[in-house]
């Protein structure tokens, strides 16, 4: 007989929903540029004052993700209605030291970010006492300690309610059950990472104990992080900054993760000459190179959401269709149409690379089903980033449509 196979370990991006819909969260102390940041990246008018708790119940809001493929085939079509993908971004408000036991508004802040599936920790790295900061000094290390801190602390509350569920479950019971030998030794793992302030992203863990951990808890530290560094603008130019290093060390011991450095009020003085091509054109001049670095963290949330999306194109429109990735053509088909997915019978298919390299300037496939690049897949199709699809949907009937 073989050897049983080992059980698979897999990427934190496993844990939680499996969707489409899935949302960023800002999360970090008070006033270290979160606020700012989510006007910036929506273009909306969120209340960002110099004050702790400015934000209480949480902004949500969306930004197009910036995708020169997306582009080339608008050029391409140029029809009346055209849809990017979007990123949908939450503003929370800020944590203290406590959160965890409902310092400030903590259970209610912490649970924002509990509906939330990735999160956008931001950390401010700049000296400015015309804004107050909650511990009244700069330590980035320090905050983000505190933030990694809280959440661990509140995920062991979790936890440990589980295990109290299960443990009553199994006393009403009378005997008739008892509590998995899996679910033990994952509780078990969680309790003691979580006690040594380990998030529980960074442990190795199976499918079988990931959807243990999606189906009986809903943990904070599962959530994918990508850390944002908000400098002063002098700092953001010259492209240095004394936490940087620091930063980066931590979080490389931490878990890993990507660290974008950004300057809030380098965004805000470029967002302002967005009218000015001329004054935009000598800011950017003066800037040594630099560039503003919002298209980065959007399209780095949506990888770290485990997102891609798919285009559909035609006289009509261009679109950009958000799917998690790993679906399958029939699934890709129901974020048209719920009934497209049932009904589904085939999709043509084309990456975009082919289209663009075959493509001779026309709106058709012409050319590119005469490369041979054109393709015709079935239900168990893996869809890919950037395929140009059309689907064939019958009726629910079986009629062909």
């Amino acid at each position: 007989m073989p050897p049983k196979a080992a059980a698979q370990v897999v990427p934190a991006a496993n844990f939680g929903r499996v969707k489409a819909n899935l949302k960023m969260g800002i999360v970090g102390l008070p006033n270290v540029g979160k606020s700012s940041l989510f006007n910036l990246l929506t273009s909306q008018s969120a209340a960002a004052e110099n004050y702790p708790f400015c934000t209480i119940e949480p902004n949500e809001a969306r930004c197009p993700v910036p995708d020169e493929r997306y582009d080339f085939l608008c050029g391409i079509w140029n029809p009346p209605s055209t849809q990017p993908a979007y990123l949908h971004v939450t503003d929370i408000a800020g944590l203290i030291r406590g959160a965890s036991e409902g310092a400030g508004l903590g259970n209610a802040f912490l649970s924002h970010i509990q509906a939330v599936d990735g999160i956008f920790h931001c950390v401010r790295v700049f000296e400015d006492s015309d804004i107050v900061h909650v511990d009244d000094s700069i330590d980035a290390l320090r905050d983000l300690e505190t933030i990694q801190s809280e959440l661990c602390k509140k995920d062991l509350e979790f936890v440990k309610k589980a295990i109290a569920v299960e443990e009553l479950a199994v006393k009403k019971s009378g005997g008739r059950f008892k509590l998995s030998p899996n679910f033990i030794s994952v509780t078990e793992k969680l309790v003691k990472m979580l006690e040594e302030n380990q998030p529980v992203r960074m442990g190795e863990w199976t499918t079988v104990e990931v959807d243990l951990i999606n189906e009986k808890m809903s943990l904070l530290t599962t959530k994918p992080v990508t850390y944002l560094a908000n400098m002063s603008k002098a700092d953001f130019i010259r492209k240095k900054n004394k936490w940087l290093p620091k930063i980066h060390a931590w979080i490389q011991s931490h878990g890993g993760g990507v660290l974008i450095p950004f300057s809030v009020q380098f965004e805000q003085e470029l967002w302002n000459l967005r009218d000015d091509p001329a004054g935009k054109e000598a800011f950017l001049k003066e800037a040594n190179g630099a560039v503003s670095a919002l298209p980065k963290m959007i399209t780095t949330g949506y990888k770290e959401l485990n997102l891609i999306y798919y285009f559909t194109a035609g006289e009509k429109e261009v679109r950009a269709w958000t799917v998690y990735n790993g679906a399958t053509a029939p699934e890709a088909a129901s974020v048209i149409h719920s009934d497209f997915g049932k009904a589904f019978i085939k999709a043509e298919v084309a990456s975009f690379a082919d289209f663009k390299e075959y493509n001779d300037g026309s709106k058709g496939m012409a050319a590119v089903k005469a490369a041979g690049k054109y393709r015709i897949e079935g239900k168990t199709y893996v869809v890919k980033d950037g395929d140009i699809i059309y689907f064939q949907i019958g009726t629910l009937n079986g009629k062909k449509k």
